[in-house]
């Protein structure tokens, strides 16, 4: 069955005027879509780097401890704090992954925003392709997911990490008398 083109209502009307004041144009909302992935990329990036850096202390701590050679007290100082501090590191992981998972979220939303403005607006659109700063592979799901994937992946990597040093330092105590 055909369908019958009709003009859109007064409320329509006043709807996209409504969206087009608040929004302005569409290269202001590409600026603001940038903006926001700048911002939040920068937050991704800071969470990132905080969780690698108490990480980093935690390997260290894991490694001092592995290495002492106190004869009186050594050995049960071994037994216990090494498995603590992997404990402490798979809980960091833990915890730190909702906030790195939130940050790439919305990231993925901003992207899709401005995928979607490249799309509806074909001169926009146009402009983008065109110009030698902007690519296709900036505004597709591959391009900016694998440049994220190292900060999305690192909880669950340490995690691992610290679960295998853990059963290792235990074993390790356990088999050596």
């Amino acid at each position: 069955m055909p369908r019958i083109l009709t003009q859109p209502s007064a409320a329509e009307e006043a709807l996209a005027e409504h969206d087009a004041k608040m929004f302005g144009s569409p290269k202001e909302r590409l600026d603001f879509y940038r903006r926001e992935i700048q911002y939040e990329t920068s937050i991704l990036a800071n969470r990132t780097d905080a969780y690698l850096a108490a990480q980093s202390f935690l390997v260290i701590a894991f490694a001092s401890c592995m290495a002492n050679l106190n004869p009186e007290w050594g050995k049960m100082f071994t037994l216990v704090v090494p498995p603590f501090l992997a404990l402490l590191g798979v809980l960091s992981s833990l915890n730190a992954w909702p906030g790195i998972r939130a940050a790439y979220d919305i990231i993925d939303h901003w992207h899709f925003k401005q995928s979607q403005l490249l799309h509806s607006e074909p001169v926009m659109g146009a402009a983008y392709d065109e110009s030698p700063l902007f690519s296709e592979m900036e505004s597709s799901h591959k391009g900016y997911r694998k440049s994220l994937l190292f900060s999305v992946r690192t909880p669950w990597i340490f995690a691992t990490f610290w679960v295998m040093l853990g059963v290792y330092s235990v074993f390790i105590q356990v088999t050596n008398p």
